[in-house]
């Protein structure tokens, strides 16, 4: 599989990753999950300390133990939960950061983490404070490189100015093309790659898609309008490429992005997945015809 280097560091990530979150909790299945998506050349992993509240990293950790040198392990701080308090709560501080990345080495069971990402933030965030974390983590060689997961333009804006990020994680798919709007140029420019979450829509863009697209739509398309571009999107498939593997290949046209991360939650998802990226790669042609049927669409806020 193809592996493209993410920002200026010198991770070398599969362009086809895989989003953690779908694996579920139990142990038995996610493992067999993680360990075929390894073996089919995929070696970037992305979970979250959020996800199942440490559970999933544990599960990572677990399936990479004696692997650990093979994968780039990706997770994310910021959500913060506490014992007998209902829900998270937002806390970018540098002293919690100090403290979750610790608990995350802990789950994962290494003494470092490839890639440690903010999850989430707000313009009104202590962000240079947030940063020196970072930047401290980094130092203290427990992370190797830092990103931000963020679909606020304002937000990216102020850490590409400020800090030294080598990722960004966006939601970006054909139903799903605000950081063409946005953001794309800007990270191109400054060198900083970007993480593709969400490629396939939460299933929109596939072969399920009647069952997945919600009655009241998606990002102002309407029901009708997701299941006609699916339609018109069958064009452009055929025996060497699904229509999910189309999906998949379209934020990685864009040379702004090194890798994405759809989720899988079944060996034959994650097999459909994977073999994207032996798929042909979307034309010029291809590109433009599925931008005439489809619509940028903006962001409304965060501007």
């Amino acid at each position: 599989m193809r592996r493209n280097r993410l920002g200026a560091s010198d991770l070398w990530v599969s362009e086809v990753g895989f989003g953690c979150m779908s694996i579920g909790e139990d142990e038995g299945h996610a493992i067999r999950l993680l360990h075929a998506a390894f073996d089919t050349g995929i070696n970037f992993f992305d979970t979250a300390d959020l996800y199942g509240r440490g559970r999933n990293e544990e599960l990572v950790g677990k399936a990479f133990r004696d692997r650990r040198s093979q994968v780039i392990l990706a997770t994310k701080v910021g959500n913060r939960w506490e014992p007998g308090q209902p829900g998270w709560r937002w806390d970018p501080s540098k002293a919690y950061i100090h403290q979750a990345v610790r608990a995350s080495l802990r789950r994962l069971g290494t003494d470092y983490i490839d890639l440690y990402q903010l999850h989430g933030g707000t313009i009104d965030d202590p962000i240079d404070e947030t940063i020196e974390a970072f930047e401290e983590l980094q130092q203290q060689g427990l992370i190797r490189y830092y990103g931000i997961s963020s679909i606020r333009p304002n937000v990216i804006r102020e850490y590409v100015r400020r800090s030294r990020i080598v990722s960004v994680m966006m939601q970006y798919s054909i139903l799903d093309r605000r950081p063409e709007e946005a953001v794309l140029e800007l990270l191109t420019e400054r060198g900083i790659s970007v993480i593709g979450r969400g490629p396939v829509a939460q299933g929109m863009l596939s072969a399920n898609a009647a069952d997945k697209v919600p009655a009241d739509g998606f990002l102002g398309y309407s029901r009708d309008d997701i299941l006609r571009i699916n339609e018109q999107l069958a064009a452009l498939t055929g025996p060497e490429r699904s229509l999910a593997q189309l999906a998949i290949r379209y934020p990685l046209a864009h040379p702004a992005v090194a890798t994405v991360v759809p989720g899988a939650s079944s060996l034959a998802q994650l097999e459909e997945n994977a073999r994207a990226a032996a798929s042909p790669p979307l034309t010029p042609a291809e590109l433009a015809q599925i931008r005439a049927w489809t619509k940028p669409v903006v962001y409304e806020q965060h501007r």
